[in-house]
């Protein structure tokens, strides 16, 4: 459980592997937005989600949402895994982890954010989080993030 829902998703501005600058509150009052912080790019189990996620992007954009996948591996790591594993959500690198911080989801002694989905409203208030225990572990997938942005 996040102490995060019901307030306001703390506000962000990282670069994406698309080549942009991807500021959360930009999406306020026009789409909600599923923010999936992973381990990192090249992994087992995030060689799955992202992929997955990336595979229903036009379900979650058919309801006014959008996927943001987000670590702390460069842009660079992110653009060859994307190539590679035909990724086309924007991937954002938080190398400092200020972001994955702000969540509650760094794991600073290993240098790595915990897997974590966030379900983010149109007025940009937390609804959901689903925080894994593990880091292999993967059970949030997007068939039942679809279902709950339908609810948001």
């Amino acid at each position: 459980m996040s102490d995060l829902i019901g307030s306001l998703a703390p506000d962000f501005s990282l670069k994406s592997h698309q080549g942009d600058v991807i500021t959360l509150s930009s999406y306020q009052g026009q789409k909600s937005v599923v923010l999936v912080f992973y381990p990192l790019d090249f992994s087992p189990v995030c060689s799955m989600q992202l992929p997955e996620f990336s595979g229903s992007s036009d379900d979650f954009a058919a309801l006014d949402s959008v996927v943001l996948g987000i670590n702390r591996d460069s842009l660079h790591t992110h653009r060859a895994w994307a190539v590679e594993y035909g990724i086309e959500v924007p991937l954002l690198s938080d190398m400092t982890l200020s972001v994955a911080k702000a969540y509650g989801v760094a794991l600073p002694e290993a240098g790595i954010s915990k897997r974590a989905t966030f379900l983010i409203d149109k007025k940009g208030v937390v609804r959901e989080a689903h925080i894994e225990g593990a880091t292999g572990e993967y059970t949030f997938h997007p068939a039942e993030a679809l279902e709950r942005v339908k609810l948001l």
